[in-house]
This record gives C-alpha cells, sequence and structure tokens, in this order.
C-alpha cells in the first residue's frame, strides 16, 4: 500500500508540474481546437504537432524579424519622404498638364 501512495504522490507532483509549466492548458487547447474542426482531418498526430508548433513559443529569429521589420518600415518613410519631395523640386521644372501647360 506505501508503493501505492509514493507512486500516487509522485502523479500528482508530475500533474502539478505540468499544470504550473502551462503544458495541460496548451494541450487541452489543441485538443478542443481538433475537437472543434468541421472536417476532421486526416491525421490528428499531424493536426496536433502542427497547433503546438503554433502555439508554443515563437522561433528563434522571430526577435530579429521584428528588427529588421522595424528598420525597413523607416528606411520605407525615409524613401516616401525623399520622393514627395523629389517630386515637388520636379514640380519648379516641369508643370503638370493640370496647371494650363499649352501643348
Amino acid at each position: 500500500m506505501a508503493h501505492y501512495r509514493a507512486s500516487e504522490s509522485k502523479r500528482e507532483q508530475f500533474r502539478r508540474y505540468l499544470e504550473k509549466s502551462g503544458v495541460l492548458d496548451t494541450i487541452t487547447s489543441v485538443l478542443v481546437a481538433l475537437y472543434e474542426e468541421t472536417e476532421k482531418p486526416n491525421n490528428a498526430l499531424d493536426f496536433i504537432k502542427l497547433h503546438l508548433g503554433a502555439s508554443g513559443s515563437e522561433p528563434a529569429d522571430a526577435e530579429a524579424l521584428r528588427l529588421e521589420l522595424a528598420d525597413l518600415q523607416q528606411k520605407f518613410n525615409l524613401l516616401m519622404e525623399e520622393n514627395k519631395e523629389l517630386k515637388n523640386r520636379l514640380m519648379q521644372y516641369e508643370p503638370s498638364p493640370d496647371n494650363g501647360a499649352v501643348e
């Protein structure tokens, strides 16, 4: 009987560990998503693997991609401003047809 209690205690500790680390919530949410699928996938294990990967931590290069995106957005904004400025300078030399230029 003592062996049973020790085993039960270890199980309870492991269950608390899984609950504390968020594993139970993650697995539950993936299983609920599978349950709620209107058309069940042919391979449930692939579905679970896909959704566990998506709900897990971000890829290692996610932060690098975020930084690159911010840098590219800044460059884009600078280029758009430069383009606007160059168009304005061009208008000084070549007025648009809408400004009454005779053809």
